[in-house]
């Protein structure tokens, strides 16, 4: 199975990556050794033309003649095979100009080139290779099908959900099959990807199409060792470049384990790189604790005492942790605000059908995600995917989460009154969903990682239940602070109580370091902070159990981050708005800090975020106790590779470089 590429990476601790290319397999094995892998090549398929395609024929006939109104062309070879397919019928020009007079679908760059090589310009385009679902969903934006017929040239074999989705919108569809796939003439190297696999000899197998899974089964199944290959999957990574790819592992009962977001090689390759490694230790470990890691979720991963006691990744050891404490650290930690979110597929996927609370409600899902968001950007800590209005649930004052427009409560609490009528917060009914969702995370997440629990603090909350949702001016909160201290007061130190009970049981839970959240705070005066608010906060910071790190975060305190600091926390979180060496000299260096890139940088191009990044390490001057973050959360619309970028930027940044 290996080729010469292989003996290029003498290193010990580089991943043995099997790609199934063919055509490509030299670009394949030029990527994989660019990323610091081992390449090891076993071409998987070739490209065997129809003959006598009759098919092909029938469709450039009714094409030339005007019947088709619109062809789908899903490959740049198949396009190429076509022509070829019905040459001695009609010569290359006349089929040119014939597509040249209906609406041509091409998916992605190869069929684009290889039309415009014949001098037609594509109609619509899907500029990546996705799904079928990106092909209907380009018709029907740009070329309604309904009544219309549509040609499809396919490739390898037939895509039943594309023609089906086809029918259902009103096309009469014609398939136009070009070649098919087959076997390779010599299946030694499969057959040797096979016992690679199932004896552990590799790290990761690298699936680029469905047919390259479907072709190592039937050469296992052929050889009588279907069963070893299966078993030696549960402790090699499976590498997937795309939904299609990883539905066709699905129906072979295998799980991918890595997808990247955009399905091509240099994706896939990078994904790879990035999580192989991570992935092939927590498979492993899981397999070995008897796993069915074919099937699994990510949930499922387990781990050895000796991996959560020993070393210095161990779970009181980790980065994270000690730049809590203000330790010396190899490398600048880093998580950041709202990283489980809608920027990521994994969340827009489990998200998909269910409203937001439900997700928060169910602590497998809710686990899943703050895992996988881990495991996409390879940060230092998770925080746990929850909501800081849940602990308001237990009130009775009627919290919902609206689509569209947030949450809303529709009993607002705003004269002593009410405040009198609030119902105690009862711990295990705000936070029982949250509890269970941090035990699953602590048990499958890497003891390298720390896993944060978080909370609203007390003047954020009671803005939310004075307000009734977001506000611009904070009038209704403001008016019962200064015309009723007592009736404020009563509302803080009902939620104070609240806040200790419920991130003491975080703490119990699993949570290792834990995050008060005081979003709204910044519209005080120093003042009113200072008068109405400090003294609550701390209540909540003093209450907490000791020992466990408390990091302090609010946005807009530029005007008073001396009483922030005095309110506590162990690690001040500081916004944009601030320059970190500056907030760091006003806090004091007695704590950590944490921040504090503008959230919008990251929409800029990679080397602006590389800038920007290392002009914030460079302030921190390599004093123990930084940790780096956003000045605020991820904004939904983020290009995830520019998060992935930053990450990475933070942990290769050597002082001074």
């Amino acid at each position: 199975i290996m080729t010469a590429h292989s003996n290029t990476h003498p290193e010990t601790d580089a991943l043995r990556i099997l790609s199934f290319e063919s055509r490509r397999a030299d670009d394949m094995a030029g990527l994989i050794e660019r990323h610091g892998g081992v390449p090891w090549m076993a071409p998987s398929m070739r490209e065997v033309p129809l003959e006598d395609n009759t098919e092909a024929i029938r469709f450039a006939d009714r094409l030339i003649a005007g019947e088709i109104d619109v062809v789908v062309l899903l490959t740049g070879v198949g396009l190429r095979t076509l022509v070829e397919a019905v040459a001695q019928h009609h010569p290359a020009d006349r089929l040119a100009a014939a597509l040249g007079r209906v609406t041509t679908v091409a998916r992605g760059p190869k069929p684009i080139a290889a039309l415009r090589k014949l001098g037609v310009t594509p109609t619509v385009t899907v500029p990546e290779p996705n799904t079928w679902r990106d092909v209907l969903a380009a018709l029907d934006e740009h070329a309604p099908v309904n009544g219309r017929t549509v040609a499809v040239q396919e490739y390898g074999q037939s895509n039943p959900e594309l023609l089906d989705g086809l029918r259902k919108r009103g096309a009469n569809v014609h398939p136009v099959p070009v070649y098919r796939w087959a076997l390779p003439e010599d299946v030694g190297p499969l057959e040797r990807a096979v016992d690679a696999i199932a004896d552990g000899q590799v790290d990761v197998a690298m699936f680029t199409s469905a047919t390259q899974a479907q072709h190592l089964w039937r050469v296992a199944e052929s050889s009588g060792r279907l069963d070893a290959l299966r078993d030696g999957f549960k402790r090699v990574v499976v590498a997937s470049i795309g939904p299609v790819c990883s539905e066709a592992l699905k129906a072979l009962s295998v799980r991918p384990d890595i997808e990247p977001d955009r399905p091509r090689m240099g994706f896939l390759v990078a994904e790879v790189a990035r999580q192989g490694r991570e992935a092939l230790t927590r498979k492993r470990a899981a397999a070995a604790a008897g796993v069915d890691t074919l099937s699994w979720k990510r949930i499922d991963a387990v781990w050895t005492e000796a991996e959560k006691t020993g070393g210095d990744a161990s779970l009181d050891n980790c980065v994270f942790l000690r730049a809590c404490r203000r330790e010396p650290t190899d490398y600048t930690p880093i998580w950041l605000m709202r990283q489980a979110g809608r920027y990521m597929r994994e969340y827009r996927e489990l998200r998909a059908g269910m409203s937001f609370l439900e997700l928060c409600r169910r602590p497998d899902l809710a686990a899943e995600v703050t895992l996988s968001a881990v495991d996409r950007l390879g940060v230092d800590a998770a925080i746990i995917f929850a909501d800081i209005l849940l602990i308001l649930e237990p009130m009775d004052i009627g919290l919902e989460f609206t689509q569209g427009d947030g949450p809303r409560i529709r009993k607002p609490v705003r004269d002593a009154e009410a405040v009198r009528n609030l119902r105690e917060i009862d711990v295990n009914e705000a936070g029982s969903s949250v509890f269970e969702a941090l035990r699953i995370t602590r048990r499958a997440l890497s003891p390298s990682k720390a896993l944060v629990g978080f909370a609203g603090a007390p003047f954020t909350l009671a803005s939310y239940v004075i307000e009734g949702g977001g506000s611009r001016h904070y009038q209704h909160t403001k008016s019962l602070m200064y015309r009723d201290v007592g009736a404020w007061n009563a509302l803080m130190e009902h939620l104070v109580r609240g806040l200790i009970g419920y991130l003491g049981a975080q703490v119990a839970a699993g949570a290792q370091a834990l995050q008060l959240f005081d979003s709204w705070v910044g519209c005080l005066s120093p003042e009113d902070y200072r008068t109405f608010v400090l003294p609550h906060t701390r209540a909540v910071i003093d209450g907490l159990p000791k020992g466990v790190p408390v990091i302090h975060f609010g946005t807009g305190t530029g005007t008073f981050l001396e009483a922030l600091r005095e309110a506590g926390g162990d690690v001040i979180g500081l916004d944009w708005r601030v320059p970190l060496d500056e907030g760091w000299r006003r806090v004091g260096y007695d704590v950590g800090v944490q921040g504090n890139l503008e959230p919008a940088i990251l929409f800029a191009s990679p080397s602006e975020i590389r800038r920007r990044t290392h002009a914030i390490l460079d302030q921190a001057a390599g004093r123990p106790g930084h940790i780096f973050n956003l000045g605020h959360g991820v904004l939904p619309q983020t290009p995830v590779e520019h998060v992935q970028a930053l990450v990475d930027i933070v942990h290769e940044y050597e002082h001074g470089s």
